[in-house]
C-alpha cells in the first residue's frame, strides 16, 4: 500500500495529488509529497504526537464508537486524508467519556505519509476535522511512544455554575446547581483531599484498576462573579486518575458548598472506601481535560 496520495495527471499533464488545500494549503508541502512519491523508495514511518482541544457534545466519548460518532473517528479520518494512509489509529492518553471536553488530550498515530516537520501537522488537519475539535499542536516522538503509560500526570478542570437561574450559554460547559455555595468550606474540604490515598470510596465501578491509590498534587477552587450567580471552577492534577474521580470529588465538593455536609466528611469517605458514602456523580459536560504531563 503507498504511503502518499496516488499521482494522478491533470489536463496539462502534470502530476497532481490533489488541491493544495487537502494538507494545509501549503504548495512546499505538496512539493515534498510529489518529491517522496517520485523517489521510488518507501519513506520511514513517523510516530507524531497530537495536542487536541474539542467540545465533546456531539461526541459519544474519545473512544470510536461502532454506530455513534466519537472524537477518535473524526481524528483518524482527518489523519487519512492529509497522509494519504487508507486506515490510520490515534492512540489517546485518556478515553474521555460522552460529553467530556478537552483542551490538552494527547493522541498518538503512525504514519510514512507525513513528509514534513510536524509543526505542519495543525494547520493542514484542521482544514480537514469539524469546528468543535482543533488540533493545537503537533510534535515527532519515537516510534511507539505510548502517550498513557509515559504519562506522569493529568490535570482535569470542572466548571460549576451556581445560581438561581441557569446560563444558557454556558449550559453545555458547566453543571448547573440551583443551590447557592460557599466557597470557604470547599477550600477547606479540598485540602484533604491532597496526598496520596486510597480514592476507592470516588471510584465509579467499570474500569477495574490494580490499586485505587492515587497521589492529588494540586487542587484548587476559584469562584468569580457570573451572569445572576457564581462560575467555580476547580482543577485537580495528580499521577493518576480512577474513573470517574474527578466528577465524583467534585460531586462531594459541592454537597459540602451547598452546606448539606462539613468539610471533615472527606476524611470519612475516604476512610470509608465505599463509594455510597461520596457524593453523586457531576454530569459529565463541566468536565475538562486540561493537560497530560510527560
Amino acid at each position: 500500500m503507498s504511503s502518499v496520495e496516488p499521482i494522478r495527471m491533470v489536463s496539462n499533464g502534470a502530476p497532481a495529488i490533489g488541491s493544495p488545500k487537502s494538507i494545509g494549503g501549503s504548495a512546499a508541502i505538496e512539493a515534498e509529497v510529489i518529491a517522496a512519491a517520485s523517489g521510488g523508495v518507501s519513506p520511514p514511518q513517523r510516530c507524531f504526537r497530537l495536542t487536541l482541544a474539542y467540545d465533546g457534545t456531539n461526541y459519544f466519548g474519545w473512544q470510536r464508537q461502532p454506530r455513534h460518532p466519537s472524537v477518535q473517528a473524526a481524528v483518524e479520518k482527518a489523519i487519512c486524508a492529509i497522509t494519504g494512509d487508507k486506515q490510520t489509529h490515534a492512540w489517546a492518553s485518556s478515553r474521555t467519556d460522552t460529553g467530556v471536553h478537552a483542551l490538552g488530550q494527547s493522541a498518538v498515530f503512525t504514519s510514512a505519509g507525513w513528509p514534513a516537520p510536524a509543526d505542519r501537522i495543525p494547520l493542514a488537519i484542521n482544514t480537514k476535522l469539524p469546528m468543535d475539535i482543533v488540533v493545537r499542536d503537533a510534535v515527532e516522538v519515537p516510534l511507539r511512544f505510548n502517550p498513557l503509560r509515559l504519562s506522569t500526570g493529568k490535570r482535569y478542570r470542572y466548571q460549576v455554575y451556581s445560581a438561581r437561574k441557569p446560563d444558557p450559554i454556558g449550559a453545555r460547559t458547566q453543571w448547573w446547581v440551583p443551590q447557592l455555595m460557599q466557597l470557604p468550606p470547599m477550600l477547606s474540604a479540598a485540602q484533604r483531599f491532597l496526598g496520596a490515598h486510597d480514592f476507592a470510596a470516588f471510584q465509579t465501578s467499570g474500569s477495574p484498576r490494580s490499586t485505587t491509590i492515587r497521589e492529588v498534587r494540586e487542587l484548587t477552587i476559584e469562584a468569580i462573579e457570573h451572569m445572576d450567580g457564581t462560575r467555580y471552577t476547580i482543577e485537580v492534577e495528580a499521577s493518576g486518575f480512577l474513573y470517574n474521580m474527578v466528577r465524583n470529588i467534585v460531586g462531594t465538593l459541592v454537597q459540602i458548598g451547598v452546606g448539606r455536609k462539613p468539610p471533615e466528611w472527606v476524611t470519612e469517605v475516604l476512610a470509608s472506601r465505599d463509594r455510597r458514602q461520596a457524593g453523586q456523580t457531576a454530569p459529565a459536560c463541566g468536565l475538562f481535560l486540561l493537560e497530560v504531563k510527560y
